[in-house]
């Protein structure tokens, strides 16, 4: 076995033999449908700690040659696929890591060197019979090696786009390492298979465009591999039965990311630890520093302080992701940054909608770290207040809740360009936030005969939590915002907001992200609390008197 080529399977056996490995061998089904094919170059971006380098350890334990994975492999999925013994450990595999050599050089010439004199020694150890027309030239010696004995390679990369993210503003750097891949990688035939990992996808618009040939599998488009990007819904409900883990507590704390046909995903980091330690914590964002947003906000594009305010008040913004250039540094729209952030993990995305979104409670907690300083401060006043305010409306004091609304309405106006319901929306969220603990918060939810305007629904073990309906007018009257929750039904029928509510709670509901207009309620059958299970919130603002108004009732479900 060699350090780069065949490296062995011992890392692979580490992660299976660990007390939690969730099996994602069914990629392995997809890469083997794809060897030697056209379609045989991948490039996989996912959040740091969303186990590429694990994906990829796998890789090379069942590719690669000179070792026996059969045992390691014998209770994963991947037995049952017909391509399983064809391909198990019947390949030569290189896997580099990119990030280890820049770290031992940080001179782009010297990297590349290194690599290659790396790469040419395994190489030669174990192919001394070959004739090599250029002991020096890695991509000759290759060939060479491909020519007379039919043998080719398959290319694991890890972390390939370090040197985008550490080496922020270096095109000609950027030009050399493309280049350098290219004249490795590109029309290669020895090349079997290329499987590339890193944060960013291919990088675009530099040396016309070098690296084409890959197919990319990004947090904005997974394709066919989104079930491999993080733990899966059922996943992490069998993780919470084996460990007697409060499975709802556990979807708002490490929730939120949504792919097509996969749905809910989950940060495994976070997950790993919560279910180890029995302990809910912001484990992901603790691996690095708020600082990888916050420099990116404080560049505050036009509209982008509203849109993160909009964001934290539980709000999604539309987005152009084929802005984005693939890199950290030319960044310079609201939506380059907040693509950027959903390639780092610190967005949602919603495809079918283009729409980006703070996925969770840990990811929110990160976002409220990176505005502290005073650009921010009134927004920051108002998270600090919202504890008070949520306390205020649970104890239905009406007069209260009007003065907070007030006050978060003019320190904030400024940002929040303040002219209409959307905006009171966005506010009233916001100064909530910290309902967000207790509830989960709809906006816009379809019930009865309209759309209540924000629906706070009880997490299953909120038991003494009310459901909330808040409904608000522009320029009318509180009054008529009660009026209209019971007129249209927003509470009453199988098809309202809380058919299915069990006591103070919910026993089960399932709020897609990819619609957010839908929600299915399942009843129990046991029937609800038979008061103060409920609250109607209605508020009002007056354009000339600048004021807000609050009626809060209580009601029967």
């Amino acid at each position: 076995m060699g350090i780069y080529l065949n490296p062995g399977n011992s890392k692979f056996a580490t992660a299976l033999h660990s007390e939690i490995y969730v099996d994602k061998s069914g990629l392995l089904s997809v890469l083997n449908k794809r060897l030697g094919t056209e379609q045989r170059f991948f490039c996989v971006s996912r959040p740091r700690r969303f186990g590429k380098t694990m994906a990829g350890n796998m890789l090379t334990a069942y590719y690669g040659k000179n070792c026996d994975s059969r045992d390691l492999f014998k209770n994963l999925r991947i037995v049952q696929d017909p391509s399983f013994e064809k391909h198990l450990n019947k390949h030569n595999v290189f896997f580099l890591n990119i990030q280890k050599f820049w770290s031992e050089t940080h001179d782009i010439r010297k990297m590349i060197e290194l690599l290659q004199k790396s790469l040419l020694w395994e190489l030669q150890q174990q192919y001394p019979e070959v004739q090599y027309f250029d002991k020096a030239d890695l991509t000759r010696s290759l060939s060479d090696i491909f020519a007379q004995t039919g043998e080719g390679f398959i290319f694991i990369v890890d972390e390939w786009d370090c040197l985008f993210r550490e080496v922020k503003e270096s095109p000609e750097i950027w030009k050399i390492y493309l280049e350098f891949l290219q004249n490795l990688l590109k029309d290669a035939e020895y090349a079997e298979l290329v499987y590339m990992t890193g944060i960013l996808p291919v990088k675009r618009k530099v040396s016309q465009s070098a690296l084409n040939m890959f197919t990319e599998y990004s947090m904005t488009n997974p394709m066919n591999l989104a079930e491999f990007v993080g733990f899966t819904e059922s996943e992490v409900e069998g993780l919470c039965k084996k460990y007697d883990i409060d499975f709802e507590e556990t979807k708002k704390w490490y929730n939120g990311y949504y792919l097509p046909k996969i749905g809910n995903v989950y940060n495994p980091k976070s997950v790993v630890t919560a279910m180890l330690s029995g302990i809910f914590d912001n484990y992901w964002t603790k691996t690095a520093s708020y600082e990888a947003i916050e420099i990116y906000i404080k560049m505050n594009f036009d509209g982008l302080k509203e849109s993160v305010v909009r964001l934290l008040g539980g709000d999604r913004i539309k987005i152009n992701p084929d802005r984005f250039l693939n890199d950290m540094a030319t960044v310079g729209s609201i939506d380059e940054v907040f693509t950027l952030f959903v390639h780092l993990g610190y967005l949602g995305y919603d495809r079918d909608n283009q729409e980006v979104f703070i996925p969770n409670s840990e990811i929110a907690s990160e976002f409220v770290n990176a505005i502290e300083g005073e650009n921010w401060k009134s927004v920051v006043d108002a998270l600090k207040a919202s504890d008070q305010l949520l306390q205020d409306i649970l104890q239905k004091n009406a007069t209260a809740v009007a003065e907070a609304i007030d006050t978060a309405h003019i320190e904030n106006a400024s940002i929040l360009k303040y002219n209409d319901e959307n905006s009171l929306a966005c506010v009233i969220s916001l100064s909530l936030y910290s309902a967000r603990k207790y509830y989960t918060v709809i906006r816009e939810l379809p019930a009865g005969k309209g759309f209540a305007d924000l629906v706070f629904l009880p997490h299953p073990n909120q038991t003494d939590k009310p459901a909330m309906v808040v409904e608000l007018k522009w320029d009318k009257n509180a009054n008529s915002a009660i009026r209209q929750i019971k007129e249209k039904k927003y509470t009453a029928g199988c098809g309202g907001v809380f058919a299915g509510c069990v006591g103070a709670g919910f026993n089960k509901y399932i709020c897609p992200i990819k619609k957010k207009t839908e929600i299915i309620c399942i009843y129990d059958g046991r029937k609800p609390a038979p008061t103060g299970n409920l609250l109607l919130v209605g508020i009002n603002y007056d354009k000339e008197t600048k004021k807000h108004e609050c009626v809060i009732e209580e009601a029967l479900l």
